[in-house]
């Protein structure tokens, strides 16, 4: 049975992840736009500096502060013209801060597969924001090994 687009790309989004620097979590972004992809992230170290995965985490609290997320990794590829109502598709809930910035750059809707526990939901703020859980299924699971 042929994929839906909301899978195909929710799918990118996992295999983008597999280039996670940093161990704590995988997290991979995709930003389509007419169903063509605009840009893709993970979370990994600023470009020239040292990756968790060679120096270990740089932990402030219980985050790493040493990785960039996914979503801001992918919203940074992409033009003004091409985030402005486009979707963005992340292995995670977006975080508080990835939150504000899919606000702030005209992204309208997000679909993520696995939930993250944030303090406040920043996307429920934005009503003009379409949040889509897309949980992964145990097929889906299974083709990726």
């Amino acid at each position: 049975m042929r994929k839906d687009w909301d899978t195909y790309f929710i799918d990118i989004a996992f295999e983008v992840a597999d280039r996670s620097t940093c161990p704590r979590r995988s997290v991979g972004a995709v930003v389509v736009k007419d169903r063509r992809i605009k840009g893709t992230g993970y979370n990994g170290s600023a470009a020239g500096l040292p990756h968790c995965i060679d120096e270990g985490c740089l932990m402030a609290g219980n985050h790493c502060i040493r990785t960039i997320h996914a979503e801001v990794n992918a919203l940074l590829e992409c033009t003004p013209e091409e985030r402005r109502g486009a979707t963005i598709y992340v292995t995670d809930r977006p975080c508080a801060e990835c939150a504000k910035l899919i606000i702030s750059t005209g992204i309208s809707r997000v679909v993520y597969a696995r939930d993250y526990r944030t303090d406040f939901d920043w996307l429920a703020m934005a009503p003009w924001v379409e949040v889509v859980h897309l949980p992964r299924t145990a097929e889906a699971l299974a083709a990726q090994v």
